[in-house]
């Protein structure tokens, strides 16, 4: 059986002659390269095919290289260079960095206080398994919660700098069934002057209409909570009506 040709790109000397004695102790995996210098791989890469540095099956990418995420981009260089599987390493948990790193063409994330799980991860790796730790899975998910929460975020203060107050409150009414007669009634405003204003709101935000504007600020959460018994228009207890 033709042994799983290994890469570990890890910058911690110890750790990184740890880890070579570990995986060379299975049958089936044999370390070709270890280095903790960017350059050196870089270097290993254009002349791969040699004694010196055969090809990677499988290189096991540390992300920080001498504090720097720099084995996001070397994961990327050797995943296109080689066509190795890269599984990084790192022992920090920062979420972002596993989202860039799963761009630049990982296939893998192991936390380095989960050692004893990376000679089954390169197996699953060297088969062209699309395994994901679920570890990695999470720290995913999370991130993408993140940056939807984050994009959440943008997206209510573009629209808050759009609206005024007073056009707000407009579409606050529109959203609980007022016609513009009655917006104009209540706020002591012409009919013109609702349209006019409704009209703004339109051009401003490119919706089709009033109610759209409306649901869209609600959506939003731009609208203060209502009372559960707030009566809405027309209803008996409506203290305007």
């Amino acid at each position: 059986m033709q042994a799983i040709n290994i890469w570990i790109v890890e910058d911690d000397e110890d750790w990184r002659r740890g880890l070579v004695s570990y995986l060379n102790e299975e049958p089936d995996l044999q370390v070709k390269l270890a280095s903790g210098d960017p350059n050196q791989v870089r270097a290993a890469l254009r002349t791969e095919g040699t004694d010196a540095a055969a090809p990677p099956d499988v290189v096991l990418m540390d992300i920080m290289l001498h504090g720097v995420p720099e084995g996001i981009a070397l994961a990327e260089e050797a995943a296109v260079v080689s066509g190795a599987r890269v599984i990084m390493l790192t022992s920090m948990e920062e979420k972002d960095l596993i989202l860039r790193s799963f761009q630049a063409g990982a296939i893998d994330y192991q936390l380095k206080t989960d050692f004893e799980g990376l000679p089954d991860a390169v197996r699953a790796a060297a088969r062209r398994e699309a395994a994901i730790s679920p570890a990695a899975a999470e720290r995913m998910r999370e991130e993408f919660r993140r940056l939807k929460a984050l994009e959440r975020e943008f997206e209510v203060k573009k629209l808050q700098d759009l609206i005024t107050p007073a056009e707000l409150q407009l579409l606050e009414m529109v959203d609980r069934g007022y016609s513009q007669s009655q917006i104009a009634d209540r706020q002591f405003i012409s009919i013109r002057t609702v349209k006019n204003h409704i009209n703004h709101i339109l051009r401003k935000l490119g919706v089709p209409g009033s109610k759209e504007a409306a649901r869209q600020a609600r959506d939003m959460g731009l609208f203060k909570p209502r009372e559960q018994s707030e009566p809405g228009p027309g209803h008996p207890l409506d203290p305007r009506e």
